[in-house]
């Protein structure tokens, strides 16, 4: 049974830090691209960032490249997203998510191509 867990998340101001974690088990972990969105009350999930399998291939949304980094460690099975700068605007649910793919390079930012998700975690910026 595939899981995705996230954690990490939580209140800060804006222009403050926090480092989202999303640990995952039941997967081959290193041949999976993995992903996080987001979902604000009364708005659609969007997509924030995505890592190929040796994190080597990366994606970004606009609204978050150069505040936000993805990462991740395939020997935890855990994928990461530092995120730096925050704004009241990015306050959201956000999810990780798992994406079986052919190779390394090949990663997506639609949502409906990842087959496995997590809970969510809450974060609120503040102004």
């Amino acid at each position: 049974q595939v899981q995705l867990v996230e954690s990490g998340g939580g209140l800060v101001q804006a222009g403050g830090s926090l480092r989202l974690s999303c640990a995952a088990s039941g997967l081959t972990f290193s041949r999976y691209a993995l992903g996080w969105f987001r979902q604000a009350p009364g708005k659609e999930r969007e997509f924030v960032a995505a890592s190929g399998w040796s994190g080597g291939s990366l994606r970004y949304a606009d609204s978050v490249k150069g505040r936000f980094t993805i990462s991740r460690d395939n020997a935890k099975n855990t994928v990461f997203l530092q995120m730096n700068s925050l704004k009241p605007e990015d306050t959201a649910v956000y999810y990780c998510a798992a994406d079986i793919t052919r190779s390394s390079l090949e990663v997506t930012t639609t949502r409906s191509e990842y087959q496995y998700w997590g809970q969510g975690t809450q974060v609120t910026v503040s102004s």
